[in-house]
């Protein structure tokens, strides 16, 4: 039970900072963007401040998943995988034997949530710029 509730925390703990990757992160750096520019008007500082916030803070999260990840697997017993060489990097000699086709290893699930996470976010894009934004396209100033 204690294992299960652990496994269920970290997928939980996956999510959230996957999605912080798409809401903490742009949030947070426009934030410390609007501090810099003052009342002054948009300046390269100001720009500058909100692309390294961005940056650092994605890739902190980024590592964030990375120890979830591997605390996850660690955890389930899941051994790391070897890497695979894409076909574009293989030999053409035939050196190394080639996969006989079939299914790849299951998703793990840090790759899981993160394709999910990809996938709320271009739905909620998607719902947002075609019944909520001011499209370019209709001409409209806004939709009600």
């Amino acid at each position: 039970m204690k294992v299960r509730l652990e496994r269920v925390g970290l997928v939980a703990a996956m999510a959230v900072a996957s999605v912080s990757v798409w809401t903490l992160a742009p949030l947070l750096a426009l934030w410390v963007g609007s501090r810099v520019v003052g009342d002054r008007g948009l300046s390269m500082g100001a720009v500058f401040a909100v692309i390294a916030v961005m940056f650092v803070v994605c890739l902190a999260l980024i590592r964030v998943l990375a120890v979830l990840g591997a605390g996850y697997d660690r955890i389930t017993g899941r051994r790391k995988q070897v890497r695979r060489h894409t076909p574009w990097l293989r030999a053409m000699s035939g050196e190394r034997p080639h996969e006989t086709g079939g299914e790849g290893p299951p998703l793990s699930p840090l790759e899981s949530v993160l394709v999910g996470t990809v996938l709320l976010a271009w739905l909620v894009f998607e719902v947002w710029f075609f019944f909520y934004s001011s499209s370019p396209i209709d001409g409209r100033s806004g939709r009600s």
